[in-house]
């Protein structure tokens, strides 16, 4: 203090000095607390982006989740539909034209059936994490309902008008003749001799669905096991 005191005038040398120095140290602090406080803020709006990217990741499968189900009930309905056809002799007959593979609208249908079966997901849930592969999915599915959709609406139009008369006798009387091969009160042996003629009727003409051909034939053997019996 003694030599400050004798010394004082050294203030107004190095005064400005000391000052600007003060004043640096203080706006060093200030950007050191500004790039603090960036950073801080920075950290935050990553977090808060994370946390904005998990729940969209949440709400995307739970979306393709809704997706899927709607899909593959579409697609079970469409296949209850065509089994309507395949499993039943005497619907079929009424509508020969759903198995008519000369017929581009039928053979149509069946690709699309076999392409949407091929992209059926198994287990579903595989198909969550892939929203190229849940889409190829839906639209073959939608292609098989639109592709059904048309076969059937034609088939129904068209009916028997593609046989002349005397295949349309054949195809009438066969289906009689399965009424009684698949009839549990005929006997045995009435249902196994109807089931062979009405074959013999369709030889030819149609291709009976396997099936339900296989179905039928199951009936007419256990029918005629239980008559020996």
């Amino acid at each position: 203090m003694h030599a400050l005191g004798n010394n004082w005038w050294l203030l107004f040398v190095f005064g400005g000095s000391i000052g600007g120095a003060v004043r640096g140290v203080a706006a060093w602090n200030e950007r050191r607390a500004q790039r603090r406080l960036e950073r801080y803020r920075i950290k935050q709006a990553t977090k808060a982006e994370l946390a904005k990217a998990k729940g969209m990741g949440r709400v995307d499968r739970e979306t393709a989740r809704r997706e899927l189900t709607k899909t593959v009930a579409e697609h079970d309905t469409v296949d209850d539909r065509w089994f309507g056809y395949e499993t039943d002799l005497a619907t079929i007959l009424d509508f020969p034209m759903m198995i008519d593979m000369r017929e581009p609208l039928t053979v149509e249908f069946h690709k699309a059936r076999h392409r949407a079966d091929l992209l059926r997901p198994q287990p579903p849930e595989s198909l969550l994490d892939s929203r190229e592969a849940l889409g190829d999915y839906r639209e073959a599915v939608h292609a098989y309902a639109t592709a059904f959709d048309i076969a059937e609406q034609e088939a129904h139009r068209r009916r028997r008008g593609d046989f002349d008369a005397l295949e349309q006798e054949r195809l009438a009387r066969a289906q009689r003749l399965l009424a009684v091969a698949m009839d549990a009160g005929a006997t045995p042996a009435e249902r196994q001799q109807a089931y062979a003629r009405a074959r013999r009727e369709l030889d030819g003409l149609i291709a009976l669905p396997r099936p339900a051909t296989v179905a039928l034939e199951r009936q007419v053997q256990s029918a005629l096991e239980r008559g020996a019996h």
